[in-house]
């Protein structure tokens, strides 16, 4: 693989892990807009759906209709697989409820050690040295970056809760999306499983909302959250990572993280010390270690 090749992947997937580092942030906004997670988890998946049906059927017309098309068991598995995605958006929005997107954005980032955890129940073998030794780092390095030995910050046990939730949805999605239907276009995988997702949403807002819907949501922030967070990352993640490898493109995808962070920093001016930062590095460096070898593979 060229030079120049990497290098586009490289770009496509800093862009698309950006992307989703600024989406927690602008629901951060919308609540202070007094906005519930029903609305904004509801605008963000129905506008995300018509956004992907949209790029299908341009795929459609370009190809001729000569694409392979899904199964009505690839359909079904995907949709499946979706749901942990919708699970993922809520209990994620419900995590920036009650806590700093600076912390929730590093509880989300514990889908490391869940998917090696995951990953060795699946498989019935014990992790390597290497994948051990960055569990540990970002064990140490959640500590440093929640504040916990210093204790400055109240942590809401509501956003803990939630927080861990979303890591554990999202490591779920992780490796049910990266088995299932490879065969199809990325975007018709994205399709159904948003549509899985939005059986989840749909019901959580049924459920939950208590007042009349606002739908100033679509107009103010669903058409933001649908391209951040539902559109603009799962295209160009799938488009940057055959180009770059699952090892460095894990590497970059971490991206995610300080963007979040400093987001979270310069828009909803939370405070992030010098300790914070140093956990936040450490995590990041944790990724490197993990997919070390697969990048020099690469």
């Amino acid at each position: 693989m060229s030079t120049n090749s990497v290098l586009k992947g490289v770009f496509l997937v800093g862009l698309g892990a950006t992307s989703y580092g600024m989406l927690a942030t602008f629901v951060k906004l919308a609540y202070k807009e007094n906005f519930t997670t029903a609305e904004v988890t509801t605008a963000q998946f129905i506008l995300g759906i018509i956004g992907v049906l949209i790029i299908n059927s341009f795929q459609r017309i370009k190809n001729d209709n000569t694409a392979i098309k899904a199964t009505k068991k690839n359909i079904l598995q995907l949709m499946l697989a979706g749901t942990s995605l919708g699970m993922t958006s809520v209990f994620y929005y419900l995590c920036v409820r009650y806590i700093d997107v600076s912390i929730a954005i590093v509880l989300l980032m514990q889908t490391v050690w869940m998917g090696v955890l995951l990953e060795m129940i699946l498989d019935k073998k014990l992790p390597s040295l290497q994948k051990i030794v960055a569990v540990i780092i970002v064990l140490i390095g959640t500590i440093l970056a929640t504040n916990l030995l210093k204790n400055e910050i109240e942590l809401d046990w509501r956003g803990l809760f939630w927080g861990i939730l979303a890591a554990a949805s999202f490591t779920t999605t992780m490796f049910t999306a990266n088995r299932i239907a490879l065969g199809i276009s990325s975007a018709q995988r994205s399709l159904y499983m948003l549509l899985g997702g939005a059986v989840i949403v749909f019901a959580f807002a049924l459920l939950t909302q208590n007042t009349p819907f606002n739908f100033e949501i679509f107009l103010k922030w669903g058409i933001i959250l649908a391209l951040f967070g539902t559109i603009i990352p799962p295209m160009l993640l799938n488009a940057g990572f055959p180009q770059t490898g699952i090892g460095l493109g894990s590497i970059v995808s971490s991206l995610e993280l300080p963007v979040s962070v400093l987001m979270a920093y310069f828009l909803l001016n939370e405070n992030v010390n010098a300790t914070q930062w140093c956990g936040i590095v450490l995590i990041i460096l944790a990724i490197i270690i993990m997919n070390l070898n697969f990048a020099k593979k690469k």
